[in-house]
């Protein structure tokens, strides 16, 4: 039986005005909530912690775009953005909001995404548990009170059922779990599943959508500013340090994950940060650590029965989190907007421990290197990631674009011609021999060296090409071990990183094939050379 979007519309601003919908709840009425639903438990650093089950990650199989006439030619089909028919999408959503209308509660929360109000998107969030509405409250930009949260009319809405469970047979899904985004019903759907995250970057592949077709640049990067105006911007996956580096003592923060890049310069998306949490201590990330307290989140990290939070421990995932209000952190650019990037940062986790840990690169192996996004996938980032797996990633975020990667490209590169913008290809993974074998880069040596880039220090530096992949490695940086900056003159087996150098060399060759023949000016001007 069809369902009419109309009838979906109505039964939605029903849930929406309910008695039982909790409107833009306090950070302490959300936590009340939370404790009195057995939602979470209390820390004691002030931070509630959730255990998400099953997924303590994204669930990247489970995410459709709804295939409807009006943008299907614009989407970058595949298994990344795979398609749901429209009529199963209404029919699901009908079947979810007829569960959330048997709900005692709801949460309902309105805000923005974007710091530039030009392009701004303005959200309602409807979540069936308070500790994701409070995720909600942290992640996205806040109204600055209640009375303007109501006057918000969203263009987009978020409706997130973690406990209702899809018939993939019924309802056109690859499993009981579904993130669906309908660019034209103005909706990303969500059930059966907890991990909060797929909200936010529900939210920004619809930015990655709209931006570019106003010529503005949307990156998955993280962003921050020097005393003199001097910004840098750090590509990467989940897990390459985006959320560390960017977090310096002498710099303001502009966002730790997801920005925009228009004719004005560069603004954050987003109002929280959504940092790892693994491994976390004071001495070696103090901003973050400190922003763990009340009214943050943190996602299956372990506590003791006394509530003390144990960072170390993996028990649950390697992939823990925490979500706070960006202004949980000292040091921040406000309003969450700057210049012109001076310095661009492609951060890369490499398992195979034979990249440079940090080689300066021209436009042409910019836009390379931004195409092929290597990496590895973290252990825990996805489901089923237990350890290092080398990965490409296009442009830095290859999940969360709807478009055809090279529009992405298209636009960096006039950016960084416009702008005379350096950039800078950073190794966070490992050295000395592969995952396993050789150890993590140290990240001591990792801020130093990003600092002298960032800072200017590498201008006029004395650089040398690497003998295996031609990339231009600086001789000297102060602090930095000589012995590192070639990565061939950490191994002991000079002959053995030939070797892993080049079969990691035919992987780029090979992935990059799928950009066919008319970028293969940039791979003949800026790739490697099997």
């Amino acid at each position: 039986m069809a369902v009419d979007a109309q009838t979906n519309l109505q039964k939605l601003n029903h849930l929406i005005e309910k008695p039982s919908s909790l409107f833009q709840l306090t950070k302490t009425q959300l936590y009340n909530k939370i404790l009195d639903n057995n939602e979470g438990e209390l820390t004691e650093l002030g931070a509630i912690n959730q255990l998400t089950g099953q997924y303590t990650g994204r669930s990247p199989k489970d995410k459709f775009i709804v295939n409807e006439p009006s943008y299907r030619d614009a989407i970058d089909w595949g298994s990344v953005n795979q398609p749901i028919e429209e009529e199963k999408f209404l029919r699901l959503y009908d079947k979810v909001l007829d569960y959330l209308d048997q709900k005692d509660e709801l949460y309902v929360f309105n805000g923005y995404a974007g710091s530039d109000q030009d392009t701004q998107l303005r959200l309602t969030v409807v979540n069936e548990m308070a500790w994701h509405n409070l995720f909600a409250h942290n992640m996205f930009i806040r109204p600055s009170s209640k009375d303007e949260a109501e006057k918000i009319k969203p263009n987009f809405t978020i409706v997130s059922a973690p406990h209702f469970k899809a018939n993939p047979e019924e309802d056109g899904t690859a499993s009981e779990t579904f993130v669906i985004i309908s660019f034209k019903h103005r909706i990303i759907l969500i059930g059966g599943i907890e991990y909060a995250g797929e909200m936010k970057k529900g939210i920004f592949s619809v930015m990655n959508y709209l931006l570019p077709q106003q010529d503005i640049m949307s990156m998955h990067c993280s962003a921050n500013v020097g005393e003199k105006g001097d910004v840098a911007l750090f590509f990467g996956l989940s897990g390459t340090g985006k959320t560390t580096l960017s977090a310096a003592p002498d710099r303001k923060l502009i966002g730790d994950d997801e920005h925009g890049w228009n004719k004005n310069g560069i603004f954050n998306i987003e109002g929280g940060c959504y940092a790892k949490a693994i491994n976390l201590s004071k001495e070696k990330e103090p901003q973050i650590y400190d922003a763990i307290r009340y009214g943050t989140i943190l996602e299956n990290v372990v506590v003791e029965e006394d509530g003390n939070v144990d960072f170390d421990d993996n028990k649950y995932t390697e992939n823990t989190r925490a979500a706070y209000p960006i202004d949980y952190i000292d040091n921040i650019a406000k309003p969450s907007k700057a210049a012109h990037p001076n310095t661009i940062v492609f951060l890369t986790a490499d398992a195979f421990g034979v990249l440079p840990p940090i080689s300066k690169l021209t436009k042409e192996q910019a836009l390379y290197h931004f195409l092929s996004g290597f990496t590895s996938k973290l252990a825990g980032t996805e489901r089923g990631i237990t350890e290092p797996v080398p990965s490409f990633s296009t442009c830095f975020g290859a999940p969360f674009l709807p478009l055809n990667p090279k529009r992405y490209a298209e636009l960096l590169g006039q950016l960084i011609d416009k702008h005379e913008v350096e950039v800078y290809l950073v190794n966070t993974g490992w050295t000395g021999g592969k995952y396993g074998v050789g150890r993590r880069i140290s990240l001591k040596y990792t801020r130093r060296m990003v600092d002298a880039a960032i800072k200017g220090e590498l201008k006029n530096a004395e650089f040398e090409k690497d003998e295996v992949f031609g990339l231009s490695v600086p001789k000297d940086i102060k602090d930095v071990p000589k012995s590192i900056l070639q990565p061939i003159n950490a191994w002991s087996n000079q002959d053995a990183y030939r070797e892993q150098a080049q079969d990691l060399i035919s992987r780029f060759v090979e992935n990059f094939k799928k950009f066919g023949d008319d970028s293969k000016d940039i791979a003949e001007q800026g790739g490697f050379k099997a």
